[in-house]
């Protein structure tokens, strides 16, 4: 049975779904109860749940499968599959948040990866939201964000229950055109390794976009 994993073009379906079968197996080989435990998990001997971005997660324990718990059905974009078991391998026993946010250049070993991720992340943002905040502040409220004191539009927003973000964005006017920005906890890569402190940026853009009601939106990074 082909696994409905990923929402991507054909020509990538089949690498990602072979990325995502190989790590459905490395969270099989974890321990499941200690990860209940350590993160705080709803769950029994069937399944585990987990929210990420204001959306509750169902992980088959027998086959370590991720599923949207109200939509089961629907195929799962490659970067949340790929955060969630990222999370549960890579976050260290003693991990948690230190208070102080930062953006991503700052974050530990992200550096190389901060032109990409200006110009498919912030950059199309900005574009996307420009000249539509009432539309970003109900995206951003949609995802339980707590209003910050910065910006046009500044929310803190929860992508794990430990894994806080700040969302502040700049509505573009006749001297200066729209801004976006994310912050991330400074200690972020305690959690996740840091190539997919990408992919939580990326899925925070792609919920924003769901939750606006903006149709028509062209994320470069795709659904991947």
């Amino acid at each position: 049975m082909r696994e409905r994993y990923v929402d991507t073009p054909e020509k990538e379906a089949d690498r990602y779904l072979a990325l995502c079968d190989m790590w459905r197996k490395k969270y099989l080989g974890l321990d499941r109860r200690e990860l209940q435990a350590r993160f705080r998990l709803e769950g029994d001997e069937e399944a585990q749940y987990i929210v990420y971005f204001h959306q509750r997660y169902r992980i088959d324990q027998r086959t370590g499968m991720l599923t949207l718990e109200e939509e089961p059905e629907r195929e799962l974009p490659f970067n949340a599959v790929m955060t969630i078991y990222h999370l549960f391998y890579y976050a260290k026993p003693e991990a948690k948040v230190s208070g102080r946010f930062i953006p991503f250049r700052e974050v530990k070993r992200a550096a190389p990866f901060d032109a990409a991720f200006k110009r498919n992340v912030l950059d199309a943002a900005a574009r996307t939201f420009d000249g539509h905040l009432a539309e970003l502040h109900r995206a951003c409220q949609a995802l339980g964000g707590r209003p910050l004191k910065q910006g046009d539009a500044g929310y803190e927003i929860l992508a794990f229950d430990c894994m806080p973000l700040q969302f502040v964005f700049w509505d573009g006017d006749d001297e200066f055109p729209a801004q976006a920005n994310i912050l991330f906890d400074a200690d972020i890569t305690d959690f996740l390794h840091e190539e997919t402190v990408v992919c939580v940026g990326d899925e925070l853009f792609r919920r924003l976009v769901e939750e606006s009601g903006l149709t028509n939106v062209k994320r470069p990074f795709g659904d991947r």
